[in-house]
């Protein structure tokens, strides 16, 4: 019960929601987007981004001076990246930066 209250949590964010999609829809993305892209700031990226990683839903990797965010396959909210997944079209074009 306690896993389902904290997933309730995360997704009923709209910025974390938002920043799921993003990923849901770019599979790997870094800070710098997400803050450009949604017009966040990165503290608050950054708050929302730990918070995600605690639970497993997302995973990290380092490369060069950029820390990648992508959805960890193997975390149990499949209802709810389902349910996101249909308004993916919604959101706005990516603001990339130079990790890739």
């Amino acid at each position: 019960m306690k896993r389902l209250v904290e997933l309730s949590k995360i997704f009923s964010d709209a910025n974390r929601a938002k920043i799921i999609s993003l990923i849901l829809r770019d599979k790997e993305i870094c800070v710098c987007e997400i803050c450009d892209t949604l017009e966040l700031s990165q503290p608050l990226v950054s708050r929302h981004l730990k918070k995600m990683k605690e639970s497993g839903l997302l995973d990290s990797k380092k490369e060069g001076k950029w820390v990648v965010y992508t959805l960890n396959p193997e975390h149990q909210a499949q209802c709810f990246i389902n349910a996101l997944s249909q308004d993916l079209d919604k959101l706005p074009k990516l603001v990339s930066c130079n990790f890739k």
